[in-house]
């Protein structure tokens, strides 16, 4: 189904069963898959794969108890040029995917996030509503990147990291002024299976090693490890992001 109000450039192709809504723009060569849903006023730039039963533009859910999610206008979800969104991946309505962005297999990119150019996120993982992801950044499989959270450019998040921004772990009233994501500041690494609690910076091309539990912030271009997270050494000169060409 396409909406009379969607505008198509030349050269898009559409599979089987697929519905692009109302006021809906998709730039030349991209190709949306079967059964894939382009939600109203979504914006989609040239050359864009859009991978089956995919969804793009969603608009968020609010549970009546919900302490972040907030009902209000939202702009269009935009994809940025040579991006790729796969197999049902979610990319809600207020989303901004910059350009040759990867949203793999089951990925989730909530509402008022951004997404900067020719940045991966893994199959699976989850980017929270009011985020910010910088450029050249990869966050891996299965990896939950809490709400109001700031990733640098040329970050590494490994899979199965978690993040966190509610110390009081949903009790009392405190805790809706307090929400605070996490910060990882640019060339910031954090390993396989890391957790990050709520407010905690990730200093510019420091690492957390895997499996860490990172309780306060960590300074910039030093390796941590452990629970709770202990400075073991600074990062080596050879694996710093200025020495990378």
């Amino acid at each position: 189904m396409v909406d009379p109000s969607a505008r198509l450039a030349e050269n898009v192709a559409l599979g089987e069963s697929c519905v692009i809504e109302a006021g809906v723009t998709i730039g030349a060569g991209s190709v949306i898959g079967h059964h894939a849903v382009i939600c109203r006023d979504t914006q989609i730039g040239e050359n864009v794969r859009v991978d089956a039963f995919a969804c793009v533009g969603k608009l968020p859910m609010q549970a009546k108890n919900s302490a972040v999610t907030v009902q209000k206008p939202l702009p269009p979800a935009r994809v940025g040029d040579g991006s790729l969104i796969g197999t049902l991946a979610v990319v809600y309505r207020g989303a901004v995917l910059e350009e040759g962005c990867l949203a793999a297999d089951f990925a989730v990119i909530r509402e008022e996030s951004s997404v900067g150019a020719f940045t991966i996120v893994g199959k699976g993982a989850t980017i929270e509503n009011r985020c910010q992801v910088g450029a050249r950044t990869k966050i891996q499989t299965n990896a939950y990147i809490t709400a109001y959270s700031v990733i640098g450019d040329h970050c590494f998040i490994g899979p199965c990291v978690v993040t966190s921004n509610d110390n009081y772990a949903g009790r009392t009233q405190a805790r809706f002024a307090a929400f605070c994501g996490v910060t990882v500041r640019r060339g910031g690494r954090i390993g396989a299976g890391a957790v990050i609690l709520p407010g905690v910076t990730i200093g510019e091309d420091s690492l957390v090693g895997a499996g860490s539990v990172v309780t306060h912030d960590v300074a910039a271009r030093m390796v941590v490890v452990g629970n709770p997270a202990r400075v073991l050494k600074p990062v080596p000169p050879e694996q710093l992001l200025e020495n990378q060409g």
